[in-house]
């Protein structure tokens, strides 16, 4: 009897054991304990932050509780003032390593910016806005400016710009006191003294400076040299002076439970630096460096010619090998930076080689035009062996296709007589007595060859075109006729412009014009109603082209759509914008339509329902078109606003809106939905604790 219970006394404390291991087990099994919420500590550094006559460091160091690592260090890292030889940035473990290659300058606070690169290696919480400092001299400075860069054409944030101060009044490499206007060339040979970079909403803040007067910059900086020296660098001034200042303020901080419900709000005492509002409106000059890009030849009748960048006159051709006295339709983009010439004379485009010299106006080495000459070569893309072959492939095709159908034209022929033969067999012996010649016959038509079919000519190839949309088109548009080559005539009386009236259609006046600028574009005008159906009979030969190719008649129907289908926005501006033009912007930010602002009034009509927002630019040279600015000639960009909202149309509506465009500072005005920069997600502690708990 002790034996069995000897051995159920067994099998009872291993199947305790059991239990005990997998009780244990589930204990630790979820993830190993809680998350690591909290950010990394600095514990040491070197030098010391914030310490001063620190004139011989090479090397940066800071240590940290735990491992870190640094998101994006070119980036968001920045060091000030501005280092010509880029510096070193490592995270090796617990430490951030910062070798500078620059000398250090004298009586100079240094900074480096870290943002929110920095990050703990295990849950990423950020270690926040850390900017490290010492000097060379015998204080630490700590002033502090604000502002945004944004696009100047369209109020987009800038990310990645950078910024950069001169100080008014002495420069950093100045002993003197003296007050002396800063030059407008500094921004072209000297360094900036203090920079800072934007981040994804455009912001900046340069640190590390000490009291005093500045003027602000800001510069894509293509070659990293900290100095505008390239046409092609956006770039963007203020004659703002800015004056360091602060006082003491108390910045609210939320304490979140979690991704939804807070705990409570923190009042916390800082110092506030001012200005803090500067805005910086970016540009690319108009004036770029202007040189030969490319020329090319696509086609035998036809050689282009793109530069760099635009220019008031075109250049000079003169033929080598022809004679290029009235050879050519020059066809040229608005600003002659790229030009379609269109050959006339055969002579002269069935030429395998076009040899010209080309005169034109480039920029020299010192940033001025001067007249250059070039020696083109231009051979032809498409061969005239090439066309060739082409018009072989299709004479052979089109062969091809003609004896297909005059088969099928035979074969239908035949079927036809046979039934015709059949149904006269029914009426006896006569279908009998005519069969054997019918059958002769058949066979005779067998035997014919397909060589003796003869082939006619190809059709004729009418010119092409494209036309605007005629289909539920808005009255004030018109219609616009789009050619491959330029016209050589138009015959106005072959075009017919008509109104549906009851079931006919009635004669109506109308225009017919060359669009200015577009030698191959023209525009039907007239007086368009809604609810209205009209047409147009265009005959053949209206248009001829230079190389004589002639349309094909054609007639077309334009329906407009209905007036109750339309909205209309009244926009009504507050303070004098009689030199401004109102535009309104799809969802894209895509300009649907632009009126020119007439006593404080910008009326839209005829506008489909939807969704739009508003944008208005200050026209100051009156050309009706918005104009980038130049820093050498100190012009600034005009002027762009946007209003801040939204407009919802809907059919029949009529909506008037009120606006003042300087109500709300130029930062705030593009509205987040049609703004393509967004903002880069904000670096926080995720609160993973709190929502393990509630699960």
């Amino acid at each position: 009897m002790r034996r069995p219970s000897s051995y159920m006394l067994h099998i009872l404390m291993i199947a305790a054991v059991l239990l005990l291991f997998l009780a244990c087990a589930r204990i630790g099994s979820p993830d190993g304990g809680p998350y690591d919420e909290t950010p990394p500590k600095v514990v040491h550094t070197s030098p010391k932050f914030g310490a001063a006559n620190e004139k011989h460091v090479k090397r940066v160091t800071i240590e940290f509780d735990e491992i870190v690592r640094i998101d994006n260090a070119m980036e968001k890292v920045v060091i000030s003032p501005p280092q010509i030889q880029q510096p070193e940035i490592e995270a090796n473990g617990r430490r951030i390593t910062v070798t500078l290659l620059d000398s250090l300058k004298p009586d100079m606070t240094y900074t480096i910016d870290f943002a929110d690169a920095i990050v703990d290696n295990n849950e990423g919480n950020p270690y926040g806005d850390y900017a490290f400092t010492f000097s060379t001299g015998e204080q630490v400075d700590s002033f502090q400016v604000s502002g945004h860069v944004l696009n100047a054409a369209n109020l987009e944030p800038i990310k990645g710009m950078l910024v950069g101060l001169y100080k008014v009044g002495g420069s950093a490499d100045d002993d003197s006191t003296q007050t002396i206007d800063l030059p407008d060339s500094i921004f072209h040979t000297k360094p900036f003294e203090r920079i800072s970079r934007t981040d994804s909403r455009g912001h900046f803040v340069v640190k590390g400076l000490s009291p005093g007067q500045y003027r602000a910059f800001a510069l894509k900086d293509l070659n990293q040299n900290y100095v505008y020296d390239q046409r092609a660098e956006m770039v963007a001034f203020s004659e703002r002076i800015l004056s360091t200042s602060c006082r003491p303020d108390i910045r609210p901080d939320t304490v979140w439970h979690d991704s939804i419900h807070y705990d409570s709000i923190v009042y916390t005492p800082y110092t506030h630096y001012f200005p803090d509002d500067i805005v910086l409106t970016a540009f690319e000059s108009a004036l770029q460096d202007r040189h030969l890009l490319k020329s090319e030849r696509p086609i035998l009748q036809k050689f282009s010619i793109y530069f760099t960048a635009p220019c008031d006159t075109l250049p000079r051709l003169t033929g080598l090998n022809f004679n290029s006295n009235g050879a050519f339709v020059i066809d040229a983009s608005e600003h002659n930076d790229s030009i379609d010439y269109w050959i006339k004379d055969s002579l002269i485009y069935n030429l395998d080689t076009l040899q010209i010299q080309l005169d034109f106006f480039e920029t020299d080495t010192t940033g001025n035009y001067s007249i250059t000459t070039d020696t083109l070569r231009l051979v032809s893309k498409l061969t005239k062996a090439r066309m060739e072959r082409d018009l072989q492939d299709r004479l052979e095709e089109w062969a091809k296709e003609y004896k297909q159908q005059l088969k099928a034209e035979r074969r239908a022929a035949e079927r036809a007589a046979k039934e015709e033969s059949q149904e006269e067999g029914e009426e006896g012996d006569t279908q009998e007595e005519g069969k054997p010649a019918k059958e002769k016959e058949k066979k005779k038509k067998k035997k014919k060859d397909d060589d003796d079919i003869e082939i006619p000519p190809l059709p004729e190839e009418f010119l092409s075109y494209k036309t605007s949309n005629i289909q539920a088109m808005d009255p004030d548009k018109n219609i616009d006729f789009t050619f491959e080559e330029p016209l050589e005539t138009v015959d106005l009386s072959k075009i017919h412009f008509s109104t549906k009236v009851d079931t006919l259609y009635e004669p109506t006046k109308f225009l017919f014009r060359q669009v200015p600028g577009k030698i191959k574009t023209y525009r039907l005008y007239a007086e368009w109603e809604a609810d209205s159906t009209y047409q147009v009979e265009i005959d053949t030969a209206a248009f001829i082209n230079i190389y004589g190719k002639r349309n094909e008649a054609t007639k077309r129907i334009i329906r407009m759509k209905r007036l109750d289908s339309y909205s209309t926005l009244f926009v009504r501006l507050q303070g004098d914008w009689n030199n401004a033009y109102v535009q309104l912007l799809s969802g894209a930010d895509k300009v649907v339509k632009t009126i020119k602002v007439e006593n404080g009034h910008a009326d839209f009509y005829f506008l489909n329902p939807g969704t739009y927002y508003l944008r208005l630019f200050r026209d100051r040279n009156g050309n009706g078109v918005w104009d980038t600015g130049d820093y050498d000639q100190h012009i600034q960009p005009e002027p762009v606003y946007y209003y801040p909202d939204e407009l919802t149309l809907k059919a029949q509506w009529e909506i008037t809106q009120d606006w003042n465009p300087t109500a709300r500072p130029l930062a705030q005005q593009k509205p987040q939905k049609i703004t393509k920069q967004k903002p880069d997600k904000e670096k926080t502690i995720k609160n993973r604790n709190a929502t393990r708990q509630r699960k």
